[in-house]
């Protein structure tokens, strides 16, 4: 497909969520979907398995470790889920593909993921939502600056992980059930922090059949 056709596409799909994808983002789209269906493959964020409790042959939840590493984030606060991740994607694409302090394509990680966070009853979400990108290993050591000012470049601690996946559309009624469903298979769920979550998704947001997790973070 080519870029005019890929804009397209991204644009059908994301007038469904009623956000608008501009012009600019023609060559930042063409660059993610052509580098990482050649040369560039998507590198996952490193991790330790540590436990996977299963029932019936079906996964449960997985607890991995993750290590201390930089992300670019940006915080993002649309009207729905869905417009902020749209929106804050772009944002990180832009970045990813050339408005970076390395003029260059830094390379595609997955997931992508967004930090949400509940009311206390975990029936609502918040309308701040944080996405964030993992840098990968060769500008982990010096994060290439952002040239938009509402990136930043984080540095998160280690973290121990419980994860469950999902598939297909993510909103605000689909991450409050898999919060629920994540919070059930938990023999503890008092460890985990109470009012923050993780999405990660594997998919871009115009993906048809996307392929998530909600991530619990343990308590440090």
């Amino acid at each position: 497909m080519d870029r005019g056709g890929l804009l397209q596409y991204w644009r059908d799909v994301a007038r469904g969520h009623q956000v608008e994808v501009p012009t600019d983002m023609a060559e930042p789209i063409h660059q993610i979907t052509t580098n990482n269906e050649g040369t560039h493959v998507r590198e996952q964020v490193p991790y330790t398995l540590i436990t996977r409790k299963e029932k019936c042959g079906e996964v449960l939840y997985e607890k991995r470790h993750y290590e201390k590493a930089h992300w670019a984030c940006i915080t993002v606060h649309e009207d729905t889920y869905e417009q902020s991740i749209c929106y804050g994607f772009m944002k990180i694409m832009r970045y990813i593909c050339q408005q970076n302090s390395a003029g260059s394509y830094l390379g595609m990680t997955i997931p992508i993921v967004t930090v949400v966070r509940t009311d206390e009853m975990h029936r609502t979400l918040s309308r701040a939502v944080t996405v964030a990108y993992y840098l990968p290993p060769p500008h982990q050591s010096e994060p290439p600056r952002p040239h938009d000012p509402e990136v930043t470049i984080e540095h998160w601690p280690a973290a121990v992980v419980y994860t469950r996946a999902f598939t297909g559309a993510t909103n605000e009624l689909t991450i409050i059930h898999e919060i629920s469903s994540l919070a059930e298979a938990l023999d503890c769920p008092a460890v985990c922090v109470s009012d923050s979550f993780i999405v990660a998704g594997y998919t871009n947001p115009a993906a048809a059949h996307r392929q998530n997790e909600i991530w619990f973070l343990e308590r440090p």
